[in-house]
C-alpha cells in the first residue's frame, strides 16, 4: 500500500475520509479531554465519563464506523492506508473493551487515574481562561466517581489491575490532593479578582476531594487484586500488539534485546574510556566513573528549573535552526516549540503536540520530581532532541499538519506508540550521526537513554512473560525475574536517582508492553531506513507525512 507525498498534490476528501473525520467529531463530544488534548473547542468545561455505559457508548461508535466504512470503497492509494490503520486500531480497542483491560487499568502514567493532566493544556492567561478552568475542576469528581462504577463492575467479572497498582494509585492520588500537592499549587496561579481567585480556590478543593474519595475506593478494592504483577504470555501478547500495532516474536524479541543490550553496554564503555582519560581519575572503562566526572563538572549542572526550562528552550531553538533545510523539512509553524515546567512532581519528560489550529504550539514537558534542584545537560541534551526536533515535535507537528491532505482521524487521533516512540529513538540516534552529540559527555548521555530502552524491552518481556533472568548481564541473577531482581538488574542498567528508578519500576508492572515499544519501534524505522534507498531527507519527509500508523501498515505504505 505505497502512498504518494502528502504534499505532492490537493487532495479531495474521499467517502472515507469524511467517515474517519466524522469520527473525530463524535469522538470529541464523546470524550471531552480528548477534544482538548487534541485542540478542539467547545469542549473545555466538560469532562469525560468512565461509566461502563459511557465506555460502552465510545466502543458502539468504534464498531459502527468499522461497519461504515466496509461500505465505502477506496479512492486512492491514502485511503488504502487510512483503511488498514483505521482496520487495525479500532479492531483492538473493540478486543481491549470487550476484556475491560483500558478502563480496569489503574497505573502511574496512563490510566483515568491521570485525568488532571487535561489542564496541563488549557490556556491559564485570562481570567476567563480560569472560568473555564475552575468549571471543568468542580466537575472532576464526576469523571472519577464514574470510573469507580466502571472499576467496580470490572472487578465483578475479575479483571484488576494488581494489588500494587491500585494502592500506588491511591498514594498517586493523594499526592494530587495533598496541601502541597498538585491542585493548591495550580490554584495559586489563577488570575482575576478576587472572586474569580475564590472560584478556582474552591473549584480546586472541590477536584481535590474528588480525588481523595478514589483513593478510598481504590484501597477498597485492592484486597481482591491479584498479588502477582506479572500479566502473563498471552496478555502480553495483546499489550505489545497494542502499542506496536504489529505481533512480535516474544522469544526472538527478548534474544534481541538481551545483545543490544550488550551491544549498547560496551560503546558506552569505549565513551567512557575517553572521558576518564581526559579527566585522569584512573576510571578506565568505567562508565560509573565517567558519569562522576562529567557530573562534577560545573560547566554542566543547572541550577533550578527556571534554569533548567531556560536551557531546554535554547537548545530546542538551536537544533531547529541548525536542522531546517538542511535536513528536514520544518514548516514554519512547527519551528515554535515551548518548553515548559510541569507541576506534580512525579517525575517524566514529555510532549504535548499543538492544536489542530496551531493557537497552541507543541510543548516539552519536565515533571520535575520533588526537592530536585540540580540538572546535568550532558544527561539530558539527547532528551530535548527526543521530545522536541527532530523527535516528537518534528513528528507530531508534521501528522497534524496533514489533516486536509489525509483526514483528520490520521493527522490528530491516530497515535501508536511504537511508530512515535521508535521514531523519537531513532532521531536521537540521527543526531549523534549529524553531529549534535560529538561531545562525549552529551554522547555518553544519548547511550544511556538508549541503555534503559534496551533494558526496558529485557525487563518487561522477561518479567510479564516469565522467562529466565539472562546469563552474564550485570545486574542479573538468573532464574525467575521478582520484583527485587528487577530493581537489581535496573541499578545495573538505568542511570536515574532512586525515586525515578522506583516510578520507572512500577510503571513497567502497570503498563506492559509499552516501555518496550520504544526501543523495537526503532528498530523498525531503522530497518526501514536502511532497505530504502533514496535520500535522507526524502525518506524522513515521505514518511513523517505518513501520520503515526501501526508498525504493520508503516512497513506496508513505506515500502
Amino acid at each position: 500500500m505505497p502512498e504518494p507525498a502528502a504534499s505532492a498534490s490537493v487532495r479531495t476528501a474521499s467517502a472515507l475520509d469524511r467517515l474517519a473525520d466524522e469520527y473525530v467529531e463524535l469522538s470529541a463530544r464523546l470524550d471531552p479531554f480528548l477534544a482538548t488534548s487534541l485542540g478542539i473547542p467547545g469542549y473545555d468545561t466538560e469532562v469525560t465519563e468512565y461509566s461502563p455505559a459511557a465506555v460502552d457508548e465510545r466502543t458502539g461508535a468504534a464498531r459502527t464506523l468499522l461497519s461504515r466504512i466496509a461500505e465505502v470503497p477506496d479512492q486512492d492509494a491514502v485511503d488504502n492506508v487510512t483503511r488498514a490503520a483505521l482496520t487495525e486500531r479500532l479492531g483492538l480497542e473493540i478486543e481491549r473493551a470487550e476484556q475491560r483491560l483500558d478502563i480496569a487499568t489503574v497505573n502511574n502514567l496512563a490510566s483515568p487515574l491521570q485525568s488532571r493532566d487535561v489542564l496541563d493544556q488549557m490556556p491559564t492567561e485570562s481570567a476567563a481562561d480560569w472560568h473555564v478552568i475552575a468549571q471543568r475542576m468542580q466537575a472532576m469528581p464526576r469523571t472519577l466517581s464514574t470510573w469507580v462504577q466502571s472499576l467496580q463492575e470490572a472487578a465483578e467479572h475479575g479483571v484488576l489491575s494488581s494489588r500494587r497498582q491500585l494502592l500506588l494509585g491511591a498514594v498517586q492520588a493523594r499526592g494530587y490532593a495533598a496541601e502541597d500537592g498538585f491542585f493548591a499549587g495550580f490554584a495559586r496561579d489563577a488570575v482575576g479578582d478576587d472572586a474569580q481567585r475564590s472560584q478556582v480556590t474552591e473549584a480546586a478543593r472541590t477536584a481535590a476531594q474528588g480525588y481523595l474519595d478514589l483513593a478510598d475506593q481504590l484501597e477498597t478494592l485492592a484486597p481482591r487484586a491479584p498479588e502477582h504483577d506479572a500479566v502473563g504470555r498471552d496478555a502480553y501478547a495483546l499489550a505489545s500488539r497494542t502499542y506496536l500495532g504489529t505481533d512480535i516474536d516474544i522469544d526472538e524479541t527478548y534474544a534481541w534485546g538481551i545483545e543490544e543490550l550488550r551491544s549498547v553496554v560496551a560503546e558506552q564503555e569505549e565513551v567512557a574510556e575517553r572521558i576518564n582519560t581526559r579527566a585522569g581519575n584512573g576510571g578506565g572503562r568505567s562508565v560509573d566513573a565517567a558519569k562522576e566526572a562529567l557530573n562534577t563538572d560545573p560547566a554542566r549542572i543547572l541550577h533550578g528549573t527556571e534554569e533548567l526550562r531556560s536551557w531546554m528552550q535554547n537548545l530546542s531553538d538551536r537544533a531547529i535552526e541548525d536542522l531546517a533545510g538542511a535536513h528536514f523539512d520544518i514548516p514554519e509553524p512547527l519551528r515554535r516549540l515551548e518548553c515548559k515546567i510541569a507541576r506534580t512532581g512525579s517525575g517524566g519528560i514529555y510532549y504535548t503536540g499543538p492544536s489542530e489550529d496551531l493557537t497552541r504550539p507543541g510543548r516539552m514537558w519536565w515533571d520535575v520530581p520533588t526537592g530536585t534542584t540540580e540538572f546535568h545537560t550532558w544527561l539530558e541534551t539527547t532528551t530535548v532532541y527526543h521530545e522536541g526536533v527532530p523527535g516528537h515535535h518534528l513528528q507530531v507537528g508534521t501528522q497534524t499538519l496533514q489533516a486536509s491532505t489525509l483526514n483528520r482521524w490520521r493527522a490528530m487521533m491516530c497515535w501508536v506508540s511504537g511508530h512515535g516512540e521508535g521514531w523519537a529513538l531513532y532521531a536521537e540516534r540521527l543526531m549523534d550521526q549529524l553531529g549534535h552529540l560529538s561531545d562525549d559527555g552529551d554522547r555518553l548521555g544519548m547511550l544511556d537513554a538508549q541503555r534503559l530502552r534496551a533494558g526496558r524491552v529485557v525487563l518487561d518481556v522477561g518479567l510479564h512473560c516469565g522467562l529466565p533472568m539472562p546469563e552474564g548481564l550485570a545486574g542479573s541473577a538468573g532464574g525467575a525475574w521478582s520484583y527485587e531482581k528487577a530493581w537489581d538488574f535496573m541499578s545495573a542498567h538505568w542511570g536515574v536517582t532512586e525515586a525515578e528508578q522506583r516510578f520507572e519500576l512500577n510503571r513497567y508492572l502497570g503498563w506492559p508492553g509499552q516501555a518496550p515499544s520504544y526501543k523495537i519501534g526503532q528498530r523498525v524505522w531503522e530497518q526501514l531506513r536502511a532497505a530504502t534507498p533514496e535520500p535522507a531527507r526524502d525518506f524522513h519527509r515521505r514518511a513523517l507525512q505518513l501520520g503515526s500508523l501501526p508498525l504493520s501498515v508503516l512497513e506496508e505504505a513505506m515500502s
